[in-house]
């Protein structure tokens, strides 16, 4: 299968009430993973790749990879940029081949994030690929984003922002945050009904690593479409390296190590499928 675009999906699962995982990669393994258990579990996937990563190889590295995991899969598979942190960026993926892109105006003002924002979506409009934008401000740091303390979504400024620049879908800021939790997250669950009672795009959820699947769950009850999965797939892979070179440190081939994380992110995957409910609904 080709890729596709995220947006009839998104749409589908908001109707349907499930969410679609989106996964954060690093390497040709992770993709594999993330791919063979969507496939397993009958499941549309996302998979992302961030500013970050995408200084370590060039875009065009990791869109040849998924292009090639889609075309050989038989579940729909999004390529999407995650928090893309400028115009030029944005436009980077859309020429590369990118099947859904993220502006993250969020650290700017208001009137800033909407006309940055608009402008992606203006350009991205023609090509049909959907824009997800953020507003609020998810804490925590990953890679060079910092999100510092946060700040949560205003569902009134919300509706405000979706109107004012036709994004198809919006992350928003209800007390989730990147990189790895100190203490178990307090998520505002009536922020999310709000939000979700003004706005009709689907809604994202971001910084989900470590938030407890029954809280992942309320969330996609009360609106939440599409769930970001980051850290957890690093660690998870990682895990995997570690367990090989602590057992046989005398392991030298990549692909004997490299082959254990890939089946870490590959379980890791499916288990969030499960919590968000996407199995069985290609």
């Amino acid at each position: 299968m080709s890729l596709v675009s995220s947006k009839e999906l998104l749409l589908k699962a908001q109707k349907e009430g499930y969410a679609v995982g989106a996964f954060n990669v690093e390497n040709m393994e992770m993709i594999q993973a993330v791919v063979a258990a969507a496939e397993e579990m009958n499941s549309p996937v996302i998979i992302q790749t961030t500013p970050s990563t995408l200084k370590y190889a060039d875009l065009g590295y990791y869109y040849s990879n998924v292009k090639f995991a889609a075309e050989n899969a038989r579940i729909p598979v999004v390529i999407h940029l995650d928090h893309g942190d400028s115009f030029d960026l944005a436009m980077r993926a859309l020429r590369g081949g990118y099947t859904s892109v993220m502006i993250d105006g969020s650290h700017n003002r208001f009137e800033d994030n909407i006309a940055l924002t608009r402008s992606v979506v203006d350009a991205c409009r023609p090509a049909e690929v959907p824009v997800e934008a953020e507003l609020g401000k998810v804490g925590g740091k990953e890679d060079d984003l910092d999100g510092g303390a946060g700040g949560y979504t205003v569902p009134g400024e919300a509706e405000e922002f979706v109107a004012r620049t036709g994004v198809d879908s919006l992350a928003i800021a209800i007390g989730t945050a990147h990189g790895v939790y100190k203490a178990e997250p307090k998520i505002d669950l009536d922020r999310l009904s709000e939000i979700r009672a003004l706005v009709s795009v689907p809604l994202i959820l971001h910084g989900t690593s470590g938030v407890p699947d029954e809280v992942v769950k309320e969330c996609v009850k009360r609106g939440i479409c599409k769930v970001n999965y980051a850290t957890d797939l690093r660690i998870a892979f990682s895990d995997g390296v570690k367990k090989v070179l602590s057992e046989r440190p005398e392991t030298y081939d990549p692909k004997k190590y490299n082959s254990v994380g890939r089946d870490f992110v590959k379980e890791y995957v499916r288990q969030k499928i499960t919590v968000l409910g996407s199995c069985n609904k290609v």
